[in-house]
Formats: structure tokens, sequence, C-alpha cells
């Protein structure tokens, strides 16, 4: 409907649905001495309706029930499967009000009966009829807005569980955010828990995709990893077991997982890294931030059965964190056509001056969805996680530039490195 400006009267476009020709012409002098601005089409069959409303918006129908090709609360349910968002008046003859109080039902706005329509009858059921559509499609959108809110609340609780750390050694704090505002959440999700042997374990991961399947599937595998860790998996054993989950409950073959699984000793100041086609996660000392070097295998779900995941163990120093992040966080621009990057984004980590863990994230992701200016839309998933280990696990921060080379272990498949 074309909106009113100032005293202009709203314009209707009127599609009426009649194969009597008298029926008809007493309508169209009905509508001619009314006040309202209108444009009139006429259909003589449900068919021929219904190619009108596939070819332009109406705001109001006015249906006969008693057609060539239909009758009764049938055609109802048809205009409206056309078209739903018409307004529709039903036209019955005089012995037939039990028809219009059944369209009503049936989700027709007014009836009139025929023979006994006046002027401002007909113009006051029209108005009404329109308003009345439009307020039941405002309640309509209210009631999805409201479902998809519940639906959100209830996939960010499995993609973003509460961390299960009991060590007051360690620190954990994350951050979430889908890729467009009010958007359903995507595929990343993250989890930390503590195992009774003092170890931390942490999964950052990201489902390929957006919306309801891809973070559907993210909460299977983020409850599948923290039950497999809690039943003592680790390693090769731990990713093959998801992935054989990744491929049981995706929705389509093209989808794939990238995660970034961590197992961090506060004791003994070390961690161990497995990178399932995930970028290395960030090291933060008093010195400053570096990318942390560790192997990498492959996406979960590209080659099922056959992936390989090399382990890389690191000497941390005795206090420090680790970032974990989603390529949300660095593929967002920097510049005109230029990507943030890692390199950005160790730029901004040089530049913030937090006073905790929680205000650095927050800090650190205003400036790159700042500088991003809502370009590039993805979902973004941040983990850091915080530990303080006893004074004799490490002589306490170095420089984080002075590396200590790479020692490859016995275990093969398995990676050292000594972070100073």
């Amino acid at each position: 409907m074309t909106q009113p400006s100032g005293d202009r009267e709203a314009h209707y476009r009127i599609l009426l649905v009649e194969d009597d020709d008298g029926d008809a012409l007493l309508v169209e002098e009905l509508l001619v001495d009314t006040d309202l601005r209108y444009t009139l089409v006429r259909s003589r069959s449900v068919a021929e309706a219904r190619g009108e409303l596939a070819a332009r918006p109406f705001d109001c129908v006015l249906l006969d029930l008693h057609l060539p090709d239909a009758s009764g609360v049938a055609t109802v349910h048809t205009v409206q499967e056309t078209d739903g968002h018409a307004a529709v008046i039903v036209l019955t003859g005089l012995v037939e009000s039990r028809a219009g109080v059944e369209a009503l039902a049936a989700g027709a706005q007014d009836y009139l009966v025929k023979g006994k329509v006046e002027p401002e009858l007909l113009q006051r059921a029209v108005r009404y009829a329109v308003q009345r559509k439009q307020s039941e499609r405002a309640s309509a959108a209210l009631q999805v807005g409201r479902l998809r809110a519940q639906e959100n609340a209830r996939l960010e609780r499995g993609l973003l569980p509460q961390p299960l750390v009991s060590s007051p050694s360690v620190t954990i704090t994350s951050r979430y955010f889908p890729g467009r505002e009010q958007a359903l959440l995507g595929g990343d999700f993250l989890d930390v828990v503590q195992t009774d042997d003092g170890q931390v374990h942490a999964i950052v991961g990201d489902v390929s995709g957006h919306g309801a399947d891809a973070a559907a599937l993210g909460v299977c595998l983020r409850i599948a990893w923290r039950t497999a860790v809690l039943g003592g998996h680790r390693d090769q054993d731990l990713l093959h077991l998801l992935e054989r989950m990744h491929i049981a409950e995706r929705s389509g073959s093209s989808l794939f997982t990238t995660c970034t699984l961590v197992t961090l000793d506060p004791l003994r100041a070390q961690a161990v890294l497995h990178l399932v086609g995930h970028h290395e996660p960030l090291l933060i000392t008093p010195s400053g931030a570096e990318v942390v070097p560790a192997e990498h295998g492959i996406a979960l779900g590209i080659i099922p059965g056959l992936g390989d995941w090399p382990a890389t163990t690191l000497r941390l120093p005795a206090r420090g964190s680790l970032i974990v992040y989603t390529d949300g966080l660095i593929e967002g621009y920097a510049g005109a056509d230029e990507r943030l990057g890692v390199e950005g984004l160790l730029a901004i980590i040089e530049e913030t001056d937090a006073s905790g863990p929680g205000d650095h994230l927050d800090q650190l992701i205003a400036k790159a969805r700042s500088l991003n200016a809502e370009r590039h839309t993805d979902d973004l998933a941040i983990l850091r996680i915080d530990w303080n280990a006893p004074g004799d696990a490490a002589d306490g921060p170095a420089p984080a530039g002075e590396r200590r080379g790479r020692q490859p272990t016995a275990r093969s498949g398995a990676h050292e490195y000594h972070l100073a």
C-alpha cells in the first residue's frame, strides 16, 4: 500500500475476483462512490487471480466464494498461498453468512454480504482489512524474531559453554561475535575443561558456512569434544573421534571443520598443540606478542579417515597468555583492499594497553572491527588462556623474540619448541 503523505489518502491496489459481470459492476460502482484512492484489477477465476497476484503486489483482494474453478473456503486458502501479504475480504450471498464466518476462520480479514453493502461500509471494510493484515504480519514477524532469539540463545549455550576450570593459576576469557548484527550464530565454537590431573584442555573451532546447520554441527562437535576429553581420549584418538562425529552429523559433504586443540599443564609450563586446518595461536608475555610455531594437519572432513594431526609441544614461560581465535578476526579489512592478517593483529596488540584479559580482548576486537567497517562479515570467536606457573617451572618471562630453536622429540609426528 502506498503510504499517505501529509493529508493525502493512501492508495489501495485492489484485486476483484468475481465471475459474475453484474456483481462485478456493482462492486465497481460502490468503489467509485467511496473516498478511497485505488487501482482496481478484475479476475474471473482463481487461476486468473493467481496470475495477477504473482505478477504484481495487491493490498486487498475482494473474493467471491463461487468461481468456475474453485468454491468455498478453498478459494481463501489458494489466494493466501499465492500472496500472503494481501488482505482478503470475502463476498458472500444473502444466505451465506456461515460461509463468511468460515472464511474468517480460514484467515480472511472480513466478509461482506452482496446486496447489503453501502459505499461507506465497503470503504471502511477495505481500510480495516488492510490495517488488520498489516498488524497480523507485524505480529507474525515479532513472533519469528522471538523464536529466532530463543534459538540463538540455545545455540549460544551449546557453542559457548561455561569453562570447567578450577585451577587458581589459570584464567579463561572468551568473546564471540556473529558475522552480522542480529544474525543467527554461525559454526564457531570453543570450550575449556580441566581434568583431574590438573591439565587444562581447550578447543576453538570453526565449521565452514553459516546458519543453523553450521551452528548445530558446531554444538555437536563441542559436546563430543568435552565428553571425549573427560573420558580420557587424547591426541590422534580424540581427533579421529571428532572427525567421525563431524561426518555423521554434517548436513552436506562440503562442510568441513577447522580447529585448534590446546592441552596446557600449568605446573610444568608446558602446552601441547594440534592445529587441524587452523592457524597458529599467539603467545603474549610482558615482552610482547608472537605467533607460536606449530605443525599443521588438515581440517576435519576434508579426507575422512586419512587425517594426520602432528602434536607440537611447547615449553612456556612461567607467566603468559595464549590467544586462539577463528579467522573472522584476521580476514577483515584494514585498508582499502588490504586484509588485516596476523601481522595487522600483532600490530593492534602492540598498541593495546589493557587492564585485564577481558579488557584486552574487547579492545583488540573493537579495533579490528572498526578497521573492517563491516566490509567482511564472518563469525568471530576468540579464547585467551592466562596462566601463572610456580617459579621453579621456568625462570620467568623473557623477551618473546628469544626463541630457543626447534628440537623434535623422539615421538613420531610430534615436535617440541622452547619459548622463553
